[in-house]
């Protein structure tokens, strides 16, 4: 026989407390004394008794879910995001629940989220039409790009620095003594990329040099890996490669050593962007620019809080500053 199902009114019954309180005790940030507290975990252990979210939320009409829409994890930014968003928003009293998409028509996949009632979307990786952008705005979820911008959309957009991030990589190559100085892009038509590129030329004209070549390795590891073939085929090729993150980045070493026996950086210096943990792995050691991803992490959420069921969402655009992280994989300028 099916064991009876124990309710709140049992654990407060038996913890002599208000079923209120026992409401209180499992919600999360909700005031509740030390010893009431106490009481209820100890007659809900004794009872075996488990509080229904999904009860709960019908009641409140508040799912306490924020729906995360990923297009890929191969890059190791991604699962880091993932980690720090998920512990900042379960510290807020929300949960997550991740959706994985291709790079076709990710507004299907945002409205069958839409149906589990989440309170507010981050896409990671991943962008949707402005007009559903509009819609998710007009029915008080707040949208937020997280690491992308559309300028043409209604959602929110949280980045960080890209253009000064590549300008800065241009004037340490120049002053590194470097002379041809080669791109390797992620997509062609992501923001990151776009405002990575923009810097990087930005800085390189600021020290009287232009870009030697470039390639496009989409943001994978077979893209990078025929990219960096593609770029190294001539006589005159690249002493210096600036590669548009760091998961890119790796397969561009490992194709230059393994295949090309080259010497990073003594015939060429590698540089990329995002600062993933692995960069300060020995193999790598990779000069990188540093996205803030905690600071990043939290303007997203405060974002999330400040307009979750509001009536009139509006967009917000948060960038944030970048810092070169200077590592082996890069000459340095002798002066």
């Amino acid at each position: 026989m099916a064991k009876p199902t124990v309710t709140s009114t049992d654990v407060a019954r038996a913890a002599k407390v208000s079923q209120s309180a026992v409401s209180r005790t499992f919600t999360i940030g909700a005031s509740v004394s030390a010893d009431t507290r106490r009481r209820v975990m100890a007659a809900a252990d004794e009872l075996g008794y488990r509080p229904n979210a999904l009860a709960r939320s019908l009641i409140s009409g508040k799912s306490g879910i924020i729906g995360v829409l990923v297009a890929y994890l191969d890059n190791q930014f991604y699962p880091v995001i993932l980690e720090k968003l998920s512990r900042k928003l379960q510290a807020e009293g929300y949960r997550v629940l991740m959706f994985m998409t291709d790079t076709g028509d990710q507004d299907v996949v945002v409205n069958d989220m839409l149906q589990y009632q989440v309170e507010g979307v981050v896409m990671a990786s991943a962008h949707l039409s402005s007009s559903l952008a509009q819609r998710c705005a007009d029915s008080g979820i707040p949208v937020v790009l997280f690491n992308r911008y559309v300028a043409t959309s209604p959602a929110s957009s949280v980045t960080s620095d890209n253009l000064e991030g590549g300008r800065l990589v241009g004037n340490f190559l120049v002053d590194g003594g470097h002379e041809r100085i080669s791109y390797i892009a992620g997509f062609e038509d992501s923001s990151t990329n776009r405002d990575r590129e923009a810097g990087f030329h930005k800085g390189l004209a600021e020290r009287g040099v232009v870009c030697h070549s470039r390639a496009v390795g989409a943001y994978t590891i077979e893209g990078a890996a025929q990219a960096t073939r593609d770029l190294f085929q001539s006589k005159s090729y690249p002493d210096a490669v600036f590669v548009a993150n760091d998961h890119m980045a790796f397969a561009v070493m490992d194709v230059l050593r393994s295949e090309l026996n080259l010497n990073v950086p003594d015939d060429v210096s590698v540089v990329g962007f995002d600062d993933v943990p692995q960069s300060k792995w020995r193999a790598y050691d990779l000069t990188t620019v540093e996205q803030p991803s905690t600071a990043m992490v939290d303007a997203t959420v405060e974002i999330l809080l400040d307009q979750m069921g509001g009536e009139n969402i509006s967009r917000k655009a948060a960038v944030l500053p970048t810092k070169l992280v200077v590592r082996k994989s890069a000459r340095l300028s002798k002066t």
